[in-house]
This record gives C-alpha cells, sequence and structure tokens, in this order.
C-alpha cells in the first residue's frame, strides 16, 4: 500500500468545503481544513504509485474550490 500527503491550496473562503467534500471518498484517508501556507491536507493511499496519481488528479484536483497540490509520498 502507497500512501501519500497531499498540500492543497484553496481559493479563497474554499477550505472548510473542500475538506468537506474529500474526507470520506474512497482512497482519501483524512482531509483536514489546516492553518499556514497550504489550506487543506489530504491523507491518501493506494496500491501503487500510478493510482495516487490517479486519484490526485480524478478527486482531489478536479474538486470545485481547489487551487494547487502538492504530493508528499510517505517512504517508510
Amino acid at each position: 500500500m502507497v500512501r501519500a500527503y497531499v498540500l492543497i491550496s484553496a481559493t479563497a473562503g474554499k477550505a472548510l468545503e473542500v475538506a468537506t467534500k474529500l474526507h470520506g471518498q474512497q482512497g482519501i484517508v483524512n482531509a483536514d481544513a489546516i492553518t499556514g501556507e497550504y489550506d487543506v491536507i489530504a491523507q491518501v493511499e493506494s496500491g501503487d504509485i500510478a493510482g495516487i496519481g490517479k486519484l490526485i488528479v480524478e478527486k482531489i484536483q478536479a474538486a470545485e474550490g481547489v487551487f494547487k497540490t502538492i504530493t508528499c509520498l510517505v517512504i517508510k
């Protein structure tokens, strides 16, 4: 199982909406609105790296209110 954290920049005023929309979708373990440089952090998992990429493109980047993402793969 491959895991990653996705740092998400949301459009103004949309952080809580984005976190709520993502939380509970298949492959998305958790999604929280946070403070700091990024607005939302999501923990995701899939069977392989290609699956992580597909999840990010199809579910996270396609979500309304998502402006930009940074993906951090878990190495341990």
